[in-house]
């Protein structure tokens, strides 16, 4: 049985979907092809599964942001993602995008 905060930052298909056709199936960072799977604000740190917080990337820059080793690349990408979202969403906070047990 998963936890509130796992079901809570798991990515349900609705917004896989959502967010795929938002990024037209495009990685935001580069334009490749690529899957609505990255989290903004990482799981392992709370970010919530909602199209706010998830956006298409391909599978070498979704890489290279959760597991590279390039701190310019992986802040160039978390800088991107982030104006990406706040071009999309008016009120975009990012403390609206963290698992809070207590909302």
């Amino acid at each position: 049985m998963k936890s509130k905060r796992s079901k809570a930052t798991d990515i349900p298909m609705k917004v896989k979907k959502e967010v795929y056709e938002r990024d037209n199936g495009r990685c935001v960072i580069c334009g490749r092809e690529g899957l609505p799977n990255s989290h903004y604000i990482r799981r392992s740190k709370g970010g919530l599964g909602i199209p706010e917080n998830v956006v298409t990337m391909c599978i070498y820059c979704h890489s290279a942001y959760d597991n590279g080793y390039d701190t310019e690349l992986k802040e160039y990408i978390k800088n991107k993602t982030k104006e990406y979202l706040m071009s999309i969403y008016k009120n975009w906070n990012e403390k609206d995008l963290i698992y809070n047990k207590w909302r």
